[in-house]
């Protein structure tokens, strides 16, 4: 489905707007509640990524294919590793055999899981037999994926042992992980944090309880850029956002001041107003934020101010080369755009052009990040049905704010 969106004489109400669940919180309290069935869940994420997770976990069959859900892959890797009996292939999709799982892998068999790849060496499909695992300690790469380390910690607890992880060179992502650690200590695990050793005890069992998963801010982030590019006094509310969130995205507050974006906090909700600024170019390092580096380089673009976005290595593994990807479909749209293995650099422009038709690779950010031009300029964006992998109701929310 390719979607024409035209906004450019609509204006946006005061009017409230429900976000999808955090696909992040769910997918980690997933795995966590098929270790401990005492965890009851309520607000689950409505995503592909997390229903296939989902499916996985309750499924019989000996092949599980997650398609283009990568939180899942890694996810379940670690999963299917200690689930000791069990014998499964993990699959996904085309680009997902090509999304590298070597490092975690191999910090799985150093603890003596039995896995193998089954093409390509480091890559899925992957054979995967559940072993119980004793061995406590573990090294691992932190300046690649977060996912990775994620994975690891949310089996530890069910590890006869426990977990020592000791983490490689810089973290990256460092708010992923801070993240699941709450999780795990919101459900009763013990943890300890000291400079590059975590360390995870073991638990047999919880306390009954139910965890309300909230509203996802990477979602959000598309909703402050359509702030950020709208008149000054513009006012859209947010429903089911709490101060002080697990989400590393939680970011956006701080970082879309910069375009005037102000977020007050009021009884379970965001609202977003614009204020009157001139914003200035701007420099920023996305390490601990990622996933908004699409979101932030539009915003910029629509705004025709310039940027440098560092701290981007991992957007090149993701559900497709992010940086290639933006500094593609941005010149298509008139902008001039450099790009390292890790960095996005933005100039100025003058103009935006019109009709353009957004290729979005298969990844919903792509799609999403690029909506809000549509204040702008008349655009396309291509394959829009992709967005169900993070946010399945995004278009009928997003075409709701206007009138």
């Amino acid at each position: 489905m390719n979607l024409f969106l035209d906004f450019t004489d609509k204006h946006i109400t005061n009017t409230k707007i429900i976000i999808s669940s955090s696909k992040s919180e769910s997918n980690r309290l997933l795995i966590l509640q098929s270790f401990f069935n005492d965890l009851i869940l309520e607000n689950l994420s409505d995503s592909d990524d997390t229903k296939h997770l989902q499916e996985a976990l309750s499924s019989n069959s000996k092949i599980i294919d997650i398609g283009h859900a990568g939180t899942a892959m890694r996810f379940l890797t670690a999963f299917f590793s200690v689930k000791e009996g069990s014998e499964i292939i993990l699959t996904g999709s085309e680009r997902m055999q090509n999304r590298p799982v070597e490092i975690l892998v191999e910090a799985l068999k150093s603890l003596g899981a039995d896995i193998e790849y089954l093409e390509k060496p480091g890559f899925p499909p992957l054979k995967i037999k559940g072993k119980n695992i004793t061995v406590k300690k573990v090294k691992i790469q932190g300046n690649v994926s977060s996912q990775y380390i994620s994975a690891l910690l949310l089996i530890a607890p069910s590890l006869k042992n426990g977990l020592e992880i000791e983490l490689l060179g810089k973290i990256t992502s460092v708010p992923y992980i801070k993240m699941t650690l709450a999780l795990l200590d919101k459900v009763g695990v013990s943890y300890s944090w000291n400079e590059n050793i975590i360390k995870i005890e073991p638990v047999k069992s919880i306390k009954p309880q139910t965890v309300v998963v909230e509203s996802d801010w990477s979602s959000a982030s598309y909703f402050y850029s359509l702030i950020a590019l709208s008149e000054a006094g513009t006012i859209i509310s947010l429903l089911s956002y709490k101060n002080g969130s697990l989400q590393g995205d939680s970011a956006l507050v701080d970082i879309y001041k910069y375009f005037g974006v102000a977020t007050k906090f009021d009884k379970g909700k965001i609202i977003l107003t614009k204020k009157n600024i001139d914003p200035k170019p701007l420099s920023l390092n996305l390490i601990d934020y990622p996933d908004l580096a699409q979101t932030i380089a539009v915003t910029c673009f629509g705004l025709r101010i310039a940027c440098d976005l560092t701290g981007l290595h991992t957007l090149k593994i993701k559900e497709t080369d992010r940086l290639v990807a933006l500094k593609t479909e941005l010149e298509k749209l008139g902008a001039q755009v450099e790009i390292t293995d890790k960095s996005l650099h933005l100039k100025e422009s003058d103009h935006i052009n019109k009709n353009t038709a957004i290729d979005t690779y298969n990844d919903h950010r792509m799609a999403m990040a690029f909506a809000p031009l549509a204040l702008k300029v008349p655009i396309t964006i291509n394959n829009a049905e992709v967005v169900t992998k993070s946010f399945t109701s995004f278009w009928d929310v997003f075409k709701s704010v206007f009138r």
